[in-house]
């Protein structure tokens, strides 16, 4: 039987509770981490932890919106007295108000911009002093395909995605020399519940634009972040993943 790859590893999620986020936990639990679930909603916070705790993991869960810096740094403050050190951090949470240029009003744009951009800021920040003061750590940023080639409809998502690229080449830059890894990854179309809402003409759309003819799973972004967490993934810091089934090809 193989070790666990997180074994022991502090691991810290936003947008734990749904999509890739709850995908992205559960990957982490069944591979030995102490699993932190942040997200804005108590209900969901509960329901992730106690599906992380069904597989054997020790977990603990937290209402966090990543807007309010105070709250990151309670949470943050809380995980280091109970735990004693965060290891990964997995930037997740994220959100869209989506509408062409001409339509966008400002609180679309700042809504996002705040969650996506500023947050990821945030929880970084946050936690970095830690990192830096263990020697080790790894930092693990969403972005997307829209962040690498921007979408129709979506200047203030696209903005979001194209700077935590900024962030991950910056951050891996700075932080590298201290032992802490920056990393990316960027999904292209992900069966979500978000996604499958969607009529099924626009999916079948998707679809088409994808050479291996489907969407994506959460597990399938989930198995990316817990190789980029783990000691296997060592040399790689500053890098963007696109996991897409090649839809950029």
């Amino acid at each position: 039987m193989t070790t666990p790859r997180l074994l022991q590893k502090v691991c810290l999620i936003t947008g734990a509770a749904q999509g890739i986020g709850l995908a992205t936990a559960l990957k982490f639990a069944e591979e030995g981490a102490t699993v932190i679930v942040c997200d804005i909603k108590q209900t969901g916070v509960d329901e992730a932890l106690a599906q992380c705790r069904a597989v054997g993991a020790t977990a603990a869960g937290f209402v966090m919106d990543v807007t309010q810096r105070a709250m990151v740094d309670a949470v943050v403050a809380q995980v280091t007295a109970q735990f004693g050190r965060i290891d990964v951090l997995v930037n997740n949470a994220g959100i869209t108000q989506d509408a062409r240029l001409q339509k966008m009003t400002l609180e679309q744009f700042d809504r996002v911009i705040d969650v996506n951009l500023r947050g990821v800021f945030h929880c970084s920040q946050a936690v970095v002093d830690l990192m830096v003061a263990q020697g080790s750590g790894v930092i693990l940023n969403a972005s997307s395909v829209v962040g690498l080639y921007g979408n129709f409809g979506q200047t203030n998502y696209a903005a979001t995605k194209f700077g935590v690229i900024g962030f991950t080449k910056t951050w891996s830059r700075e932080l590298g020399p201290k032992g802490i890894r920056v990393n990316a990854v960027a999904p292209g179309f992900i069966m979500t519940p978000m996604v499958a809402a969607m009529p099924e003409k626009v999916l079948q759309g998707l679809q088409a634009k994808v050479p291996l003819g489907r969407l994506g799973t959460p597990q399938e972004i989930a198995n990316v972040y817990a190789f980029l967490a783990s000691d296997e993934a060592s040399y790689i810091n500053g890098t963007v993943i696109e996991v897409s089934g090649g839809m950029s090809l």
